[in-house]
């Protein structure tokens, strides 16, 4: 059977124009490379640095943002109370030590920077950590209030003391406050622009925003008022959106750009073994996968099918896909299988979340002849118009012809993708996420109702139930077993089908340091700088 499968993603990939590869063969093993260092007297000061970005970031603002790329570029203007280092460690940013919490678990402690000032010149103290975090809470476009928990009150506890009150114990808090609802927003800015704040955002950050040309550049520019400006090199930052995977090949090559992530499977060794061009690779916390509409959004005619009303059908759709010989034929081996929302190396990582349902298309198919289901079964899918997302999907609707489906791709732009998702104008679709330290990150969102990320419109008493309870508990342990109780029961219920994890890819030119590209997918650029001797292999 693995051979049939091998040769069905096979002939996908020839059909997509690429060269085939040994689809059951192991990859060799990769050692992660996460960032690239110099000395301080090693850079140059000054320049422009552009960086090959391969899909448009959403608005610029923390609190309604949903893009990984948006990420990218609020990361070097817009610093966190809180970030994670190369080993997922939760490190303090604009707090100055970790949370201090109360021996019940709901009163929250968090010290704040002193003598810190907003691109905008305002102060930055505890009020204005406060005004951000409320507005995560209650403004109505929010995607950041399920991350913040069960918030009763947030004070100012004093000029750089904030205090966080829960209704109960929230222990994924302080790894909420490493991400977008960690983003501190001037409230000067705030209160001028209202809603229009992601048109021109303000925040604290060796950087500040200063111009964006739709679908083609955001540029950032060296911020005076960053308490830390002595060490930062570069005088901007230019982000150009270039979305096809050969162009970002061929701009580090020429030299025309510095840093591209997302390098293609196909192009990674090849790029690796030229002179004077460097790659990062890091395993990702987050995965790749097919949503499936169960009851989101206006539109009944996209989950009032088979596959949105029976899990037996969705159940029988992830037993129709090989991981493996996918991520080996269509990745070139670099990419990994996936069967939960969990990393198998997180620390929260057990057997129940690692476990994956059984590659078996020939009970796939008989489970949807018992189901009643007229074969084939056509479903469409939407998908990102880039090379190796199309490649993908062309495989999957050659593999899973086999188990009975009928898969109709339907190629979209991304940021109409996300659009299309958060409408709930889709049947399935094929998407990811870039991951978190904390398991809450990467499942209550997707799988809680009303959730911000909750687009399958999925409302299990179960999956509910044990990830309220793993969101309570403080033992790190019984998480992990709570968590691998709702991954088990996911895999049941199949609102999202785990398909892959990526290797986090980014190539960058070696006349260029200060790169880091961590285990949450976003590539650092706020201390990198031009090498006064270049570089070269």
């Amino acid at each position: 059977m693995k051979i049939r499968i091998g040769a069905a993603l096979a002939s996908a990939v020839l059909l997509a124009g690429c060269v085939p590869v040994q689809p059951l063969e192991d990859p060799p093993e990769r050692t992660d490379v996460k960032s690239v260092h110099a000395d301080a007297e090693d850079f140059e000061d000054g320049g422009d640095l552009v960086m090959a970005l391969s899909s448009e970031p959403d608005r610029l603002d923390p609190t309604t943002s949903s893009s990984l790329y948006t990420r990218y570029v609020m990361q070097t203007m817009c610093q966190k109370l809180y970030d994670i280092d190369e080993n997922g460690e939760i490190v303090p940013m604009l707090a100055t030590e970790l949370p201090t919490i109360s021996e019940g678990g709901k009163t929250v402690r968090i010290p704040v920077r002193e003598g810190v000032k907003f691109a905008d010149g305002t102060d930055f103290d505890a009020e204005a950590v406060k005004t951000t975090m409320e507005r995560g809470l209650n403004l109505e476009a929010s995607s950041r209030a399920a991350e913040l928990g069960p918030i009763s009150s947030v004070e100012a506890a004093g000029e750089h003391m904030v205090e966080v009150t829960f209704d109960k114990p929230f222990a994924p808090f302080t790894a909420a406050l490493a991400d977008r609802a960690g983003m501190i927003m001037s409230p000067t800015a705030l209160e001028k622009q209202g809603d229009d704040f992601g048109d021109h955002p303000v925040c604290v950050g060796p950087f500040k925003f200063e111009k964006r040309i739709a679908q083609t550049s955001i540029k950032v520019v060296k911020d005076p008022n960053y308490y830390d400006a002595d060490s930062i090199h570069l005088d901007s930052i230019t982000y150009q959106i270039m979305t096809d995977a050969n162009i970002r090949a061929a701009n580090i090559r020429s030299g025309d750009v510095q840093v591209a992530d997302t390098i293609s499977p196909q192009d990674v060794d090849a790029l690796d073994a030229e002179s004077g061009i460097g790659l990062l690779q890091s395993n990702s916390l987050g995965y790749q996968g097919l949503t499936i509409n169960m009851g989101f959004g206006d539109a009944k005619e996209n989950y009032s099918g088979p596959l949105g009303q029976n899990p037996k059908v969705r159940k029988a759709l992830s037993m129709a896909i090989d991981r493996k010989a996918l991520v080996n034929t269509v990745f070139n081996g670099w990419f990994s299988p996936a069967c939960s929302g969990i990393a198998p190396d997180s620390p929260f990582a057990t057997e129940a979340s690692n476990g994956c349902v059984d590659y078996d298309p020939e009970g796939a198919k008989q489970i949807l002849k018992d189901a009643g289901v007229e074969l084939p079964l056509e479903v469409s899918m939407k998908v990102s118009n880039t090379q190796d997302t199309l490649r993908f999907a062309q495989a999957i609707q050659a593999a899973t012809k086999e188990a009975g489906f009928d898969i109709k791709v339907q190629p979209t732009e991304y940021t109409a993708l996300l659009d299309a998702q958060d409408r709930g104008d889709y049947e399935m679709l094929q998407l990811g996420w870039s991951g978190r330290v904390d398991p809450h990150g990467n499942l209550y969102s997707f799988h809680y109702p009303g959730a911000a990320n909750n687009v399958t419109g999925i409302d299990d008493a179960q999956i509910n139930d044990l990830l309220t309870k793993a969101s309570e508990e403080t033992d790190e342990k019984k998480r992990a077993e709570l968590y691998g109780k709702a991954s088990e029961r996911m895999r049941e219920t199949n609102s999202i089908i785990y398909l892959y994890r990526q290797k986090n890819l980014t190539a960058y030119t070696e006349d260029v340091a200060g790169i880091e590209v961590f285990s949450d997918g976003v590539v650092h650029l706020s201390e990198a700088g031009f090498l006064k001797n270049g570089g070269g292999k």
